[in-house]
């Protein structure tokens, strides 16, 4: 069941003011894909919705706020985390969904929180926003619509293909990879080649 319209008016109204008007269009485009993808895997709809919508909320906001975030709910961060500044905006509006909006299901918690690094064991919610990030329909970037098909088939080799294209990107830049990236990556790729 889809989130009630109320709920989400209201989540709308909060996230439209954060976000650029880019930004604010992906995150509806991924709710809408995780909607999708949530009824085709068996995920809850109402949480997928709200997730993909919430996904990018403090996105836009200045990496020195989200730290004061993080910090201030108490999360301590590995140095390679502290140096992933584009993942930073995960952690922070995971927490800032829960204290904020007052969203206190750990399971949206988490796919807010790993939708841009993944994580080892992910739950079926975290695997669906994970890729809605991935395919949303404003996403177009070499390789899309053969990610979009993935999806479909399989979230597991999905996931590889996302993983692989991350770090690949950020090896080429001589970025850090974080290590729940990693475990990501290798628990996808077990799962694809010997079922879990």
């Amino acid at each position: 069941m889809a989130l009630d319209k109320k709920t989400r008016q209201a989540y709308i109204k909060r996230l439209k003011p954060m976000l650029s008007e880019k930004r604010f269009e992906h995150s509806l485009n991924v709710a809408a894909e995780a909607v999708k993808l949530a009824k085709k895997c068996g995920a809850d709809v109402e949480k997928a919705e709200t997730a993909g919508l919430l996904h990018d909320i403090l996105k836009d906001t200045p990496a020195d706020k989200q730290l004061k975030i993080i910090s201030d709910f108490g999360i301590i961060m590995t140095d390679v985390e502290l140096s992933a500044k584009r993942f930073l905006h995960a952690i922070s509006g995971a927490v800032y969904i829960r204290t904020e909006l007052g969203i206190d299901d750990p399971e949206i918690f988490d796919a807010v929180r790993y939708h841009t690094t993944g994580r080892k064991n992910m739950s079926l919610l975290e695997k669906v926003i994970f890729i809605a990030d991935f395919i949303s329909k404003d996403r177009d970037y070499p390789g899309v619509e053969d990610m979009r098909k993935a999806a479909y088939k399989n979230l597991d080799k999905a996931i590889v293909e996302g993983i692989a294209f991350t770090i690949s990107d950020l090896a080429k830049n001589r970025d850090v990879i974080v290590t729940d990236s990693v475990d990501a990556y290798n628990d996808a790729v077990w799962a694809v080649k010997y079922g879990k």
